[in-house]
């Protein structure tokens, strides 16, 4: 997760791949990473939280959840860094949108060396991006930490940790499962297996590179149009009611996938009426699109009242008639 900044404009962003810094530089983002990263993988909440910018250490919460979550994977593991990335933001006002391209682009765009990184709300400054390759006895996790340059000193300023398999599977069998599924037609199935290939692929959801370009060019392909994509909501009818449908994704529940649909509710608070609502959203879904059967191994449906809260129902495939 990374927590920053405030929201304007600024006159231009700069991005300085390894090979670009100057040693010191290169040498204190990596130093830094790896420290830190020790920080988690101990545990220590409190002295990660000490070495970060001000505006995450005030809201720690969430990284505090993240180090908990990890800290057992982490334990005594060996991290081996990437090289780092290093960007400058000038100006003397904030950049709603900072877009930074890192590395050598061609005729037609990202090569096998580069990188884009799409970051909103920054402020004028020096950020750095470590991220950590984390084999494990389980399996390899990505480790990355957004730094800001505050003196001499580099803090934390996100925090974020990826497993690079889901289910027992990366991201080059999600793409080959997604180009099965477009060649039997299944584009719905498709669409939410190319997402699942594009988050495997890069440690941070803001990093763009050559292969995620390219997949988000497969996936336009098959984008359906009768999904909750891009903020739009779609209807459901089911048991003489209708329900909003107002996103659906991939997760992963030990070794199985199921398929998580969210929709809209004036009310959770009455769970068996709820629990009832959340069947018939899986049962009208799976009459809808009965492919999702072959690529899915249940369904989660999560109703969510406007506060936020919600409520949510897990039946197997073979459980939903």
């Amino acid at each position: 997760m990374m927590l920053f900044l405030c929201a304007g404009f600024a006159h231009a962003q700069t991005c300085f791949t390894a090979s670009d810094m100057d040693e010191p530089t290169r040498t204190a983002l990596v130093n830094s990473g790896k420290r830190y990263f020790d920080m988690a993988a101990r545990g220590d909440s409190a002295a990660l939280r000490q070495s970060s910018i001000s505006s995450l250490a005030s809201d720690f919460s969430g990284i505090e959840t993240v180090v908990k979550d990890n800290q057992a994977n982490l334990s005594g593991a060996q991290a081996n860094p990437r090289p780092p990335f290093l960007f400058k933001v000038e100006g003397t006002a904030p950049l709603a949108h900072a877009e930074f391209l890192c590395g050598v682009f061609g005729k037609v765009g990202q090569t096998a060396d580069s990188a884009v990184f799409e970051i909103p709300n920054l402020q004028p400054g020096n950020y750095g991006i470590v991220i950590l390759d984390v084999p494990t006895a389980k399996q390899t996790y990505a480790v990355s930490f957004v730094l800001q340059q505050e003196g001499k000193d580099w803090k934390v300023g996100g925090f974020y940790v990826k497993e690079n398999q889901i289910a027992g599977h990366d991201g080059n069998w999600f793409v080959d499962r997604a180009r099965a599924f477009k060649a039997k037609g299944q584009n719905h199935n498709a669409w939410l297996y190319y997402l699942e290939a594009r988050d495997l692929l890069v440690p941070l959801p803001f990093m763009y590179t050559q292969i995620t370009d390219k997949l988000g060019d497969e996936a336009e392909t098959v984008k359906p149009t009768d999904l909750p994509i891009d903020g739009k909501t779609v209807d459901l009818t089911a048991g003489g009611k209708t329900y909003r449908l107002i996103t659906m994704f991939p997760v992963a529940v030990k070794q199985d996938l199921d398929l998580v649909v969210k929709y809209q509710s004036p009310d959770i608070s009455n769970t068996t009426q709820t629990f009832q609502d959340n069947i018939e959203v899986m049962k009208a879904l799976l009459a809808k699109y009965p492919e999702f059967r072959d690529a899915f191994d249940g369904v989660v449906a999560r109703a969510v009242e406007p506060s936020g809260r919600d409520y949510g129902s897990l039946l197997p495939m073979k459980d939903i008639k």
